[in-house]
């Protein structure tokens, strides 16, 4: 697409700036890409695609950016031996034809992997019930319904391969601390990391599902985010967070 196109200009909503390509699609602020895998892998050729012309200002030689939307038509002159993608299970509406895209799109032994985060809180002893952060989690998952969409569609991931014609499929779930609330240093240390990423994800996420899907008013979501921040810092509530890693293989 032509650098001159509105494609490359920002929407700006609550103080945070969000894609104008398909504006309203990829509800999450912007942020900037990754460039590691093209860093660690100097023998490829690294293609990163999405819905905002964000780039760092150092690029490796073998790595370039398109903006795209993957639920459209590929077009692309070649084929691929490896397809990632992230973040992208509240945001899409057609798995089933993304991952035959993918399928016909990878050479023959090319892998997919996908790493998706479950925005969704949950705890074994109790301690998430009946607080604001549990409250949040079931408005999340309304909003995001009655915007069409999915949040927890990356349950279905391996579903889909499998479907598709994928081989050695295989799904880990990684069980996150959301704070510093479980013994050893190791789970301290992701708890903490993993509070920043909350803390600095939630107002952006929440003010877009909140008031597109569910009509609040800014104010309104100001005041429920208060109680939320608050139950995201306590180490009395045991809650965590699930990461999925889902990959398979398209056959000889």
């Amino acid at each position: 697409m032509s650098a001159t196109s509105s494609v490359y200009h920002f929407v700006e909503e609550f103080g945070r700036t969000f894609h104008r390509y398909k504006e309203g699609k990829y509800f999450l602020p912007n942020d900037e890409q990754e460039i590691k895998f093209a860093d660690q892998n100097p023998g490829s050729d690294v293609l990163g695609t999405d819905l905002s012309p964000i780039q760092p200002e150092y690029v490796p030689a073998n790595c370039r950016f398109e903006v795209d939307d993957c639920e459209d038509e590929w077009i692309y002159s070649h084929k691929f031996d490896y397809i990632h993608g992230r973040y992208m299970c509240a945001f899409l509406t057609d798995f089933s034809k993304l991952f035959r895209n993918i399928y016909d799109n990878l050479n023959p032994g090319g892998w997919v992997e996908f790493m998706e985060t479950l925005i969704f809180f949950q705890s074994h002893d109790g301690t998430l019930d009946g607080t604001a952060l549990q409250r949040w989690n079931r408005l999340i998952v309304d909003g995001v319904k009655n915007m069409g969409r999915n949040l927890l569609s990356c349950r279905r991931y391996k579903q889909w391969m499998l479907e598709t014609g994928f081989t050695n499929v295989e799904e880990r779930k990684i069980i996150v601390p959301a704070n510093p609330w479980a013994k050893g240093k190791k789970n301290k240390e992701l708890g903490a990391l993993q509070m920043v990423n909350n803390l600095n994800g939630v107002y952006g996420l929440t003010m877009t599902v909140l008031t597109r899907g569910l009509g609040w008013s800014k104010e309104e979501v100001e005041v429920l985010l208060a109680d939320v921040r608050k139950d995201m810092g306590d180490r009395n509530i045991h809650s965590y967070i699930t990461i999925m890693v889902v990959y398979g293989q398209r056959p000889y």
